[in-house]
């Protein structure tokens, strides 16, 4: 990707890795790893991402809005694509998901392309739950999942936890 540049966001939660180019953002993962951002001009659509996500934290943006463009099979950006329907401080279901993609029998893979999510908390995969209303799967570490859903639910008009809302 020419023109790609790396930024780095500490959150409450750990370290944030964003990556993007000129056209889109590519990349948002937790990282433990050491690593340097890119040297020279980052691209105005890094630099808001990595604002838009620091008011997130902030609790003041409920909405991104900078382009995307995950890499992943035409299955998975559909799964993904399915994910930014979720509301902001709700949740729902891998069967829920499932069925919205037009069969329950693709429970797995839905799960299974959740946890190939390359874009964290701007993708929402972390509002998916077990059926049970668990806290299941989150590449990220499900105590980042359980944060990023107190999180929200912690904002004003979002005074109960409600894991089916």
């Amino acid at each position: 990707m020419e023109n790609t540049a790396i930024t780095f966001l500490d959150t409450p939660i750990g370290k944030l890795k964003i990556v993007g180019d000129q056209e889109a953002i590519k990349l948002v993962a937790f990282t433990d790893e050491e690593e340097r951002s890119t040297d020279g001009i980052v691209p105005n659509v890094v630099r808001t991402c990595k604002f838009q996500l620091k008011e997130y934290f902030e609790g003041t943006r409920k909405v991104f809005e900078v382009p995307l463009a995950p890499e992943g099979t035409d299955f998975q950006k559909e799964v993904w694509t399915k994910l930014d329907e979720i509301p902001f401080g709700k949740t729902t279901t891998y069967a829920l998901q499932a069925r919205k993609l037009g069969d329950l029998k693709k429970i797995r893979a839905v799960g299974t392309a959740n946890g190939k999510n390359p874009i964290a908390i701007i993708i929402p995969c972390h509002r998916v739950i077990g059926t049970d209303g668990s806290l299941t799967g989150y590449a990220g570490g499900l105590h980042r999942k359980e944060w990023l859903l107190k999180h929200e639910h912690s904002l004003p008009g979002f005074n109960q936890l409600n894991l089916f809302g």
